[in-house]
């Protein structure tokens, strides 16, 4: 049996960091209520998320700890206030702590601000009382907090400190697009449900499928939604905490629980190391004997939660395009820095295509339009009571074609945000993997790409 309190001594924060960011919060909290008031501004700062829950991790990096800092308004103010005043109140803060800051968005703009090694983000939101009163998606924070605060016991806190580090560790944690996990938020709830971690991965590993639901408050709103996890919210029966959950993080999360209940071993709560050797991925690549391919371009300057999905989308359109002309692609994945470089992986099944292709007319039985047909196409031939020709294919490599799709013109047939579409116009680079893995710079991070792409389950099993 795993001894949870040794993992627990790694990841608990300590007396002295819990002071130190407790006192932090509450400098800033005094800040902004301080400058409200002499501004003359109905507004009053709170302390939400993991850090006011104590379900927070401690990794012993400050960066790694985001705290949540929220500026509540009256319901009477108006959107364009909230904000302006917000912001104005969260930048005064940050200056007077001699931080920076940056904007950011959600459903309307925050700051996330750089102070003394910590990363605060301040939201300006409505002060609620319930989901009856909800203006903008940031507002249920408070509910959430609320909710957790009155619901989590001390014990079961430690038991989410569990959970989250599994998670985080078999890469399953975090609901952003480019994870497209649990969220802290439902993991807390998972406990409470189910007591305890252990019985959090029992109930994955033994219950779940796809449309499983979990009502805590028995709303009955769950069969209204069709995700693959359902946990009603037990702050508003119509919202589903795991909607952005995708199946396959949540098919990742079993497997991961059920191997760790078949064979538990400390390592599933720490780092695994990722050899990535690149002679090693050369051989893989080239004994699946396909013909991978690498497009790089320059990322635009947007949120990553706006980056990953334009890149997302752009490879799948892309991979649609060349299975349209025939060429068959055996798996693709994209990859970002979120700030300079996006890429896009390819791994094609065919590469080269014969000169022609089989076109299909009408059928015999169409007389006016075969006789069309046959003046265009004098060649060709019937198969049962369809008339078929041969014509000659615009495209018989796949490079071709992506060089085609990617210009002024081609590019009006790809999906592709602005943003994204601006940068791929301006430069881009097709790269042969075998020749990108025997280059004398490589980045290390396309490296662990790269290899996970190859070992898509490194994660779910330790040994």
């Amino acid at each position: 049996m795993i001894d949870f309190q040794f993992i627990l001594n790694d990841i608990e924060p300590s007396q002295d960091e819990e002071r130190t960011v407790h006192d932090l919060s509450l400098k800033l909290m005094e800040i902004i209520n301080t400058t409200a008031q002499k501004s003359g501004i109905d507004a009053e700062a709170v302390l939400l998320g993991s850090v006011a829950k104590n379900t927070w991790i401690s990794s012993g990096d400050k960066e790694d700890l985001d705290i949540d800092i929220f500026i509540k308004f009256p319901l009477n103010t108006s959107l364009d206030d909230l904000k302006s005043k917000g912001l104005e109140l969260a930048k005064k803060c940050i200056e007077t702590m001699q931080g920076t800051h940056e904007e950011r968005y959600a459903s309307h703009p925050y700051l996330t601000g750089y102070i003394g090694g910590y990363t605060v983000d301040f939201v300006p939101c409505y002060d609620i009382k319930d989901s009856s009163e909800l203006k903008s998606a940031v507002d249920r924070t408070l509910l959430h907090t609320q909710y957790i605060l009155s619901t989590l016991n001390p014990n079961q806190a430690r038991e989410v400190r569990l959970l989250k580090r599994f998670m985080k560790m078999v890469g399953t944690y975090g609901s952003e697009f480019k994870v497209g996990g649990f969220s802290g938020y439902l993991c807390e709830l998972l406990v409470i449900y189910y007591g305890s971690f252990l019985e959090v991965l029992k109930g994955a590993s033994e219950e779940w499928k796809p449309g499983y639901k979990i009502d805590l408050m028995n709303y009955g709103t769950a069969h209204h939604f069709k995700d693959p996890l359902v946990v009603v919210d037990p702050t508003d029966g119509k919202r589903n905490v795991s909607a952005a959950l995708t199946l396959q993080k949540m098919s990742e999360f079993c497997i991961a629980a059920n191997n760790y209940l078949k064979n538990p071993k400390k390592s599933y709560f720490y780092p695994k190391t990722i050899q990535c050797n690149r002679e090693g991925l050369r051989d893989e690549f080239k004994n699946r004997k396909t013909h991978p391919i690498l497009l790089d371009f320059p990322a635009p300057d947007i949120p990553a939660d706006a980056l990953h999905p334009q890149i997302q989308k752009t490879e799948k359109s892309l991979q649609k395009i060349l299975e349209n002309e025939d060429f068959r692609v055996l798996g693709s994945d994209y990859w970002t820095d979120d700030h300079t470089t996006g890429v896009i992986l390819l791994e094609m099944d065919t590469w080269h295509l014969t000169p022609f292709k089989i076109h299909s007319g009408p059928k015999v039985w169409d007389h006016r339009n075969s006789a069309r047909f046959l003046d265009k196409h004098p060649e060709s031939w019937i198969n049962g009571e369809q008339w078929l020709t041969l014509i000659p294919r615009q495209y018989t490599d796949a490079e071709s074609l992506i060089q085609g799709t990617l210009t002024p013109r081609g590019i009006k047939n790809l999906r592709v945000g602005k943003h994204l579409k601006k940068k791929i116009l301006e430069k881009y680079n097709l790269v042969d993997v075998m020749d990108f893995l025997t280059a004398e710079d490589v980045d290390e991070d396309i490296l662990k790409f790269l290899h996970c792409y190859l070992h898509k389950n490194e994660l779910l099993i330790r040994d």
